[in-house]
């Protein structure tokens, strides 16, 4: 390692001798660690601990010969960019990088900074694991209908140890923006519109990733603070205008949860909130997240939000940027290439930072380091990491994680289970059916479709050699109108083929089912059709899909629909028509063994919706929590010519078992206002089967100090109820519960009123009760 000088000059012109480097003692606290080495840092030095720069190549040098200066700049620039880094890297000018997943290139960048620079601080490496890094789960929106927090932990251990044995140390995960919008394409990264469903997974997921900061853990990084998923339109990036009240009441929770599950970082957002960047609003990262929620981590920015500060014609130029965003509370910039934090020693000289507010935000990130071992251990096994990444119980993970988020939304006569035993050929229709990259869905970085079991070869596994079963290709997805900016990195994407003849896949289809038992049409999107920018003016089935299931079903073959998409799509023809369908999202490695076992009887559906299913994109948003305003009673009439009821509602999913529900009770009649109840109901599986059911507790509140939305989810539970017995399920409801901010009194609230109570297996329980809570 390089030896530092006896003396380190600091920015008054003073000296400070070095001394014994007491920060390199792994048995100090934590806090004596980073002020002694807080003590020796340059100016330039910490504002390189602030910086997280994309690092977009392999590590190759660049060929001998390779004209770069003929390139267009905007391409030079990616050339040149990880050479930048890696020069940036070797003089402390960089404390993170982003997108290393090869450890042996994590290791050659880390020996930079530990063995180039004065001081040997560690890079911190992270990444986009959002649903799993080799082994891939289901997208999040999918584990969500999981309604099962545990299944949701389970996952991203999974993905934290794969993480690990990577390099990665952070993930840039879980996303818990509330959704409220389905043309928004990042929909499908969050847990869908309801702050109780959203919060639950994702206190579950930061306890997956970090666990107990060991070897197999990986800090968690929530985001985006905050009202990201409100953007106008459902547009990505567009701004957002949100009440105080509903910022609180929706928005908020999650990220409290996640705070409260011991988060390590938190990621701001790109746009601007109530007309101020989220990026540099003081009021939300320091008043709100600091004083407020009590976050002790530290903050980064989405890729360029500083920068942007510029664009968005906030800050005057990119040093404003950079000290309006430190002032406000933003710790670390992320960033492709040069950061706007460079200007910030000069800021500092200047007068315009205090260097005790950048101090601050560097002993955050230090903090993390050294409580990561970073400094002990900076380096990955890349024997072990080989090992891990390969691990057959990780894909039997994905698998019983896919088994557990499928969800039957229409079953009219029984039509599914199939019955192989009855079932001589099938046919199965639809691209998606064998796409290896649409099965993985979006945001995955570091995937192997070799490894990815689609439907159809889920289904020909499951149904053996004595079953004919048919693939027709039929129909393509038209393609995006403006690319997928993620298409370009990922060569597994296979484009719908230019030329082809849609007239004649479709007659085979027609032609495969006419000869078929059953038909099993999958539809949906392309998984690069949702995710970041991905953002659309529309919920049709894309392309002639509608049109071919309609000849499908004119054939009069049974047929089974089967739905792959993260975001509702437009099912009214399909849901007067079709007797079953499935909503299997995209499920990852081994999602077509999850979805063949549903659609046989293997296992009994028990996946809810995370989110109110509309009849079609003239009706978003549509939430099933919205307030009774004026004439309640015309709620399904708002639109004159039109059923303005949603297809399916929130929590909404069928079962292969039957439930009832009964003796909703709670221990009191009355309780005081700080008291807590227990809200009890019984549950019993009517059927020969058994199955798990998903209970759930609604509340309304009928007067206070604000009006109260028609019914919010307060409680649920995912319970196995084996065939013929009763289960009782428990919750308990008070002033966590009950509490809400409310614009009359600019506080939160906990009003003396009467509540409404209803249990049962979706948002339209019918079984309901009273509780009165008094002064």
């Amino acid at each position: 390692m390089t030896t530092a000088p006896d003396t380190i000059p600091n920015d008054a012109g003073t000296r400070k001798t070095e001394g014994e480097a007491r920060y390199r003692d792994a048995g100090l606290p934590v806090e004596d660690r980073v002020t002694d080495l807080l003590a020796r840092m340059t100016l330039e030095e910490k504002a390189g601990q602030l910086t997280q720069f994309f690092y977009m190549g392999t590590g190759e040098p660049i060929p001998d010969g390779f004209d770069v200066e003929s390139l267009p700049p905007e391409h030079r620039a990616f050339v040149h960019q990880p050479h930048d880094v890696e020069a940036a890297v070797s003089r402390g000018g960089a404390g993170s990088l982003l997108f290393v997943k090869d450890p042996a290139l994590g290791n050659r960048l880390q020996r930079r900074a530990v063995e180039d620079t004065r001081l040997g601080i560690p890079l911190l490496f992270g990444n986009d694991v959002i649903h799993g890094l080799r082994t891939i789960f289901p997208v999040p929106i999918a584990m969500a209908a999981s309604w099962d927090p545990d299944a949701a932990e389970a996952a991203q251990v999974v993905a934290a140890r794969e993480a690990r044995a990577a390099g990665i140390r952070w993930t840039f995960a879980p996303m818990i923006d509330i959704a409220r919008d389905p043309r928004w394409g990042r929909i499908v990264e969050g847990a869908g519109e309801d702050p109780v469903l959203t919060a639950a997974m994702a206190a579950a997921q930061v306890r997956g990733f970090q666990s107990d900061f060991g070897a197999e853990s990986v800090l968690a990084g929530a985001k985006h603070f905050l009202g990201y998923g409100a953007a106008r339109g459902g547009r990505d990036y567009d701004d957002a205008d949100i009440s105080d009240a509903e910022l609180r009441n929706v928005y908020l929770p999650p990220f409290r949860a996640a705070i409260e599950a011991g988060a390590a970082n938190i990621m701001s957002a790109y746009m601007d909130l109530n007309g101020v960047p989220a990026s540099a609003n003081r009021w939300l990262l320091s008043d709100l997240l600091r004083d407020e929620l009590h976050f002790d981590g530290w903050v980064v920015s989405d890729a360029n939000a500083v920068q942007s500060l510029e664009t968005q014609h906030f800050a005057k130029d990119q040093q404003d940027a950079a000290v309006r965003a430190l002032n406000a509370g933003l710790d670390m910039e992320m960033c492709t290439f040069t950061p706007a934090f460079d200007h910030l020693p000069q800021a500092v000289r200047d007068g315009l930072v205090a260097e005790e507010t950048l101090d601050t935000a560097v002993s955050r990130v230090l903090a993390a380091k050294f409580r990561l071992g970073l400094f002990e251990s900076p380096y990955t096994d890349e024997d072990t990491a080989r090992a891990v990444l390969n691990a057959v119980a990780h894909r039997d993970a994905a698998r019983e994680a896919a088994e557990r988020t499928l969800v039957l939304l229409k079953n009219d006569a029984a039509a599914l289970p199939l019955r192989p035993e009855q079932l001589t050929s099938v046919a199965v229709i639809g691209r998606l059916a064998d796409s290896r990259r649409d099965t993985l869905g979006p945001w995955v970085l570091d995937h192997d479709t070799s490894e990815t079991v689609t439907i159809i070869d889920g289904l020909r596994a499951r149904l053996g050699d004595g079953i004919r079963v048919e693939y027709a290709a039929g129909t393509g997805a038209p393609e995006r109108l403006h690319p997928s900016p993620f298409d370009v990195l990922d060569p597994t994407v296979v484009p719908t083929p230019a030329d082809l003849d849609e007239d004649a896949e479709i007659e085979r289809a027609v032609a495969a089912a006419e000869v078929a038992d059953v038909a099993i049409v999958v539809v949906g999107q392309p998984q690069n059709q949702i995710g970041e920018k991905a953002s659309t003016s529309t919920l049709d089935l894309p392309g002639r899909q509608l049109e071919q299931l309609r000849r499908v079903a004119a054939t009069g073959t049974p047929v089974v629909l089967v739905v792959l998409s993260g975001r509702p799509l437009d099912l009214r023809w399909a849901d007067e028509h079709v007797p079953a369908i499935v909503q299997a999202w995209y499920p990852g490695t081994r999602g077509g063994e999850a979805v063949a076992s549903v659609l046989v009887g293997d296992i009994s559906p028990a996946g809810r919706l995370p989110f109110t299913w509309p009849r079609h994109v003239g009706q978003v948003p549509l939430v099933y929590s919205h307030h009774r305003t004026f004439a309640p009673q015309d709620q399904h009439a708002r639109y004159f010519q039109d059923n303005g009821a949603p297809l399916y509602p929130f929590g909404h999913g069928l079962s292969y078992a039957t439930f009832t529900y009964t003796n909703l009770r709670i221990d009191r009649t009355s309780m005081a206002r700080r008291d807590t109840a227990t809200v009890s109901v019984d549950v019993t599986n009517t059927s020969e089967r058994d199955a798990d059911e998903v209970v759930q507790l609604y509340v309304h509140q009928r007067y206070g100090a604000s009006s109260r939305p028609v019914r919010e989810l307060k409680g649920f539970e995912r319970v196995p109820v084996p065939a013929g017995t009763t289960t009782t399920v428990s919750f308990e409801l008070g002033p966590d519960q009950l509490r809400y901010w409310s614009a009359a009194t600019r506080t939160y609230q906990l009003d003396a009123t009467v509540l409404d109570l209803w249990a049962g297996g979706s948002s339209t329980a019918e079984l309901t009760t009273t509780l009165e809570v008094t002064g």
